[in-house]
């Protein structure tokens, strides 16, 4: 159910031709209250989308009655047509839910630089399709309706104490850091106020979204949004509720990682006895953005040397000529050096665990991505054809 596995919400998705599939296109999710709290992260990138700069504006208050996501048009660097869109599709949705323009949030999804009237006119139409056909159980179609080089849909569900976490997710390539990677909804019928909304979803998407670096390519149209609607009445344990973000936004960003466009491996990265946390991001996210290594998981290769050379470009504490690298559980490399035999690594599993330490502290961190592969290549070259 996704989004709807949370009391309080409803959502919906249409079609209404923006794909060329005819696949489902728009969706809409609604927070019936009685809080209409919500918290959300944005991409860091400077080329944002029009409907990133709408959505800071509306954010701001942390009151939240809906978001609206639509597939097949990314709505970004189309000029003032396309910031006017996005404020209709919000003007649109408001006065048809009854509640402020200010309140809702848009997010687009698709390539970017395209737009026009046709492009506007299905919008709308499929927000007024969405709110008319939302529903308890429209959960699994709005998920659905967000996906574009997408395999499957991405959604993940957590029971806790009396309260509910549920949540969607789309994203196949451009997946790299910056606050988020994809777009994402997460709401819950649990009790929070604004400010303790943003702090939970930031400290779970510090260590889950923002650590899932697939290819390094940064989007301009990343959201990860929280939406609480309290009509479970309970009011949870901060800590636990932060815990249990965490492993929902853990999940779909395994999901996410998962079916990264063309990829046949999936690389856990661990780095541990770092100096400090930063460092530890620092040189996995370095080892998960180096072609070479990525090529040679591909290749079913256990190169160590390319995981030496990649965390060599780093400013983290260590001794190059100290560390170990171990690839499925085999130590292929001691105190910078060889150790086991190459042969004993099976790199042939999609799953693939490569462990680094640097054995000067006691921070970790795990980094997220996955191998270079021919399909990558072939599905980025021919996105917009």
């Amino acid at each position: 159910m996704s989004v709807t596995a949370a009391a309080g919400f409803e959502a919906a998705g249409v079609a209404v031709g923006l794909k060329s599939t005819g696949n489902l296109d728009v969706a809409v999710v609604v927070n019936r209250g009685p809080l209409r709290v919500g918290a959300a992260v944005f991409t860091s990138n400077r080329a944002k989308a029009n409907p990133i700069i709408w959505s800071q504006q509306v954010i701001q208050d942390g009151i939240v009655e809906a978001i609206v996501l639509n597939s097949g048009g990314a709505n970004c660097f189309t000029g003032s047509f396309g910031f006017q869109t996005t404020h209709q599709t919000a003007e649109k949705a408001a006065a048809l839910l009854g509640v402020s323009a200010g309140d809702i949030l848009v997010c687009s999804t698709g390539l970017i630089g395209t737009g026009d009237e046709v492009f506007r006119t299905k919008v709308l139409a499929g927000v007024d399709r969405g709110i008319a056909e939302l529903s308890a159980d429209g959960g699994e179609a709005a998920s659905l309706a967000i996906m574009t080089t997408d395999s499957k849909p991405k959604r993940a569900v957590f029971s806790g104490n009396g309260w509910t976490i549920g949540g969607m997710a789309k994203g196949a390539g451009m997946l790299a850091p910056g606050l988020a990677t994809m777009l994402v909804v997460i709401t819950t019928d649990a009790v929070l106020d604004a400010s303790d909304a943003e702090a939970t979803l930031r400290r779970a998407t510090g260590v889950t979204f923002d650590r899932l670096d697939s290819d390094g390519c940064m989007s301009t149209n990343d959201q990860v949004t929280l939406m609480v609607s309290g009509a479970s009445g309970v009011r949870p344990d901060l800590d636990e509720f932060a815990r249990a973000l965490t492993e929902v936004s853990q999940s779909l960003a395994q999901q996410l990682q998962g079916d990264a466009e063309g990829a046949s491996h999936d690389i856990t990265i661990d780095v541990v006895r770092a100096a400090s946390e930063q460092d530890a991001v620092e040189v996995g996210r370095s080892v998960a953005r180096n072609n070479l290594f990525k090529a040679a998981i591909f290749g079913n290769d256990p190169n160590w040397g390319r995981v030496l050379a990649a965390i060599g470009t780093t400013d983290a504490e260590f001794d190059p000529y100290d560390v170990d690298v171990s690839m499925n559980g085999v130590r292929v490399c001691s105190q910078g050096g060889p150790d086991r035999p190459r042969e004993e690594v099976d790199l042939t599993p999609r799953a693939t665990h490569l462990l680094i330490d640097l054995k000067v502290g006691e921070a970790a961190a795990t980094i997220l991505t996955n191998d270079l592969t021919h399909d990558y290549v072939h599905e980025n070259s021919a996105y917009a054809s």
